[in-house]
């Protein structure tokens, strides 16, 4: 029914590598959080498809991985809600600067506007320092002398974990006005996942891939709303996502530095197909950041005080762009 283009439907994945390796940010992208189907027509048995991803932002930072899927055929009807049923499932390996990281996820569409996913991911890091700046890869983040925030942790220092299990409602007005020119599509995906770093505490906060460092063993939530119009020519597809996360877990006094808080990223999509094995994306980005009193950055956040007459402020993020190639 909805025949998103298959960069399209990778790009939260790939959004997470793009904070690495230059400059930490919230970890607002994770690459499970929307389906990864190819597009084209649907097969008749099992298919299998490969493609390549390169991941890269104005941040800078780039990330590579390699995608092998298979999609089974699952209790298809003769209806257009129930015609193209199917089970996918993918195996992810991804590698940036100061990660590695391997993941498994399994999509089951049982009807046409529906999709329920389920994955795994396990990945590890290294730290490094690159033009005079120290990146973390992995390690442990935590209030040093005179409050400063202090790092922790070296190469290959444990293992970062992802479970997470979602759910999709989908909607392409073509399925009920059918035309080339009448793909103006909706997509709502929403997920509860787990994250968990085998050298943390349940105290303790961490970093993973450069991010914030203000991970902590526990569960968290996240979701989007994409809105868009797909043409069927070279420039096929311009959208609008809006995403959402939010830490779950209960740390004593999170309100004071802003823990509580919903973090929003808001995102123009602009999809490209540039041959029928090579597809493009470019992502101009926004987000919110939260306000806190005093000016040193250099203080561990969680010893800073949030100011709640102006909790947040709107900045813009980065611009990122990503290739996919279709392997035969």
């Amino acid at each position: 029914m909805m025949n998103l283009p298959a960069a399209i439907c990778l790009f939260p994945l790939v959004f997470s590598a793009l904070a690495v390796p230059f400059r930490a940010s919230a970890d607002s992208f994770e690459l499970d959080s929307l389906e990864r189907e190819s597009s084209g027509e649907p097969a008749v048995g099992i298919g299998s498809d490969r493609a390549v991803n390169l991941a890269l932002s104005s941040l800078p930072g780039v990330k590579i991985g390699f995608v092998q899927g298979f999609t089974f055929p699952f209790l298809r009807g003769g209806s257009v809600l129930t015609a193209d049923n199917n089970f996918r499932t993918t195996l992810t390996a991804e590698v940036s600067p100061v990660s590695a990281n391997g993941i498994v996820e399994g999509i089951l569409t049982p009807i046409a506007f529906l999709q329920v996913a389920a994955g795994f991911r396990i990945g590890t890091g290294w730290n490094i320092t690159l033009f005079g700046s120290d990146l973390y890869g992995i390690g442990i983040n935590r209030s040093g002398a005179g409050g400063k925030a202090e790092t922790t942790g070296s190469a290959f220092d444990g293992v970062q974990w992802k479970a997470h299990f979602g759910g999709a409602l989908q909607f392409d007005m073509a399925a009920v006005f059918p035309g080339d020119w009448n793909h103006v599509v909706f997509r709502s995906y929403h997920e509860i996942n787990y994250k968990g770093y085998s050298a943390a505490s349940k105290s303790d906060s961490w970093f993973f891939e450069n991010d914030g460092g203000e991970n902590r063993n526990g569960f968290n939530y996240y979701g989007n709303f994409l809105a868009g119009y797909q043409m069927p020519f070279f420039f096929n597809m311009a959208a609008v996502l809006v995403e959402m996360d939010k830490f779950l877990y209960d740390t004593p006094g999170r309100d004071s530095w802003g823990d509580d808080l919903v973090r929003w990223t808001f995102s123009a999509v602009f999809n490209f197909t540039v041959t029928d094995r090579i597809g493009a994306v470019l992502i101009p980005q926004w987000r919110t950041v939260r306000n806190y009193t005093g000016s040193d950055s250099d203080t561990f956040y969680q010893n800073r005080s949030l100011d709640r007459a102006h909790p947040l402020r709107f900045e813009f993020y980065r611009v990122a762009a990503i290739l996919t190639f279709k392997l035969p």
